[in-house]
């Protein structure tokens, strides 16, 4: 081959490589910097083991969700709104109870989710609705509603807002049962369990153990706790290693520190107390479980 055609040859060549090393996209720092905190604790977990919240932070923080309409999310997957910045505890943040006595919460689903997202979607309604009196209705004529959409992540606001809320389930990552329950559970009011105001009592926060930029997702909110338990079992619990950054534990429970702390299968007793209790729900109005 010729000088002159051998140095044309290697110059297309090189061209090549280059114009494919132009095209391809390019991962921006948040997005990395998401990925480097997903893969810090959650890919060691036993599935079993994973809580609701632990699928969230996944999903959340790989995505690189930290704020919605401008507000940064408060743990995670909080939306937090001017009026509700204190508690959702005070009756000014809650749903409006009917005069028959239940609590009725009108909702849309995107056209976008898929059947099997709608049938687990409505799971994690009914798994709420039982044993309490709320009750989720699909929306015809109300002014306050969830309107529930795919969108990035899993988050909800705390509390009812009033008009059309937004409420994100990521499909299908977020349309699982457990992770739906657990947003509707911000909606209706509730916090996260270890944000109570009196958890320095049952778990210990390993400060230490937590990556520096997520420490004020372990702030607590000035809670009235509703006279009840604190509840390791809450599908509202932060997992032991939520947030780590080097695989160590992030919440160890006081009391009995080899008991399992949060889960990622719906609402536990004591989370369907608190929703009785913070609505007066009357125990005739009670779904029973089946």
């Amino acid at each position: 081959m010729a000088p002159d055609m051998r140095n044309s040859l290697a110059i297309n060549i090189l061209l090549f490589f280059v114009g494919a090393c132009f095209s391809l996209p390019v991962q921006n720092s948040s997005h990395f910097e998401a990925n480097r905190h997903k893969r810090s604790y959650s890919d060691d977990i036993e599935e079993n083991d994973k809580t609701a919240m632990d699928e969230i932070i996944d999903i959340n923080d790989y995505q690189g969700i930290f704020s919605v309409d401008g507000t940064s999310l408060r743990e995670g997957d909080i939306v937090v709104s001017g009026r509700s910045q204190r508690s959702c505890f005070a009756r000014s943040c809650l749903w409006n109870k009917s005069v028959d006595g239940h609590v009725y919460i009108a909702y849309t689903l995107s056209p976008e989710y898929s059947d099997v997202d709608i049938q687990n979607i409505n799971r994690g309604m009914t798994l709420i609705e039982h044993d309490t009196c709320v009750r989720f209705v699909f929306r015809t004529h109300q002014r306050d509603y969830l309107d529930i959409q795919p969108k990035s992540g899993c988050w909800s606001y705390l509390g009812a807002r009033g008009g059309r809320q937004t409420l994100s389930l990521q499909s299908p990552e977020c349309t699982v049962s457990g992770v739906t329950s657990h947003e509707l559970m911000h909606a209706l009011g509730f916090v996260h369990e270890q944000s109570r105001a009196d958890r320095d009592k049952y778990v210990s926060i390993v400060w230490s153990n937590i990556w520096k930029d997520r420490l004020r997702n372990f702030e607590k909110f000035k809670t009235s706790n509703l006279d009840t338990p604190y509840d390791y079992a809450s599908i509202m619990h932060f997992g032991k290693y939520a947030y780590s950054e080097d695989g160590g534990p992030t919440i160890i429970p006081k009391r009995n520190r080899n008991v399992k702390i949060g889960q990622r299968f719906g609402p536990s007793d004591l989370d369907i107390m608190k929703i009785n209790k913070l609505y007066n729900c009357d125990k005739d109005m009670l779904t029973l479980h089946l």
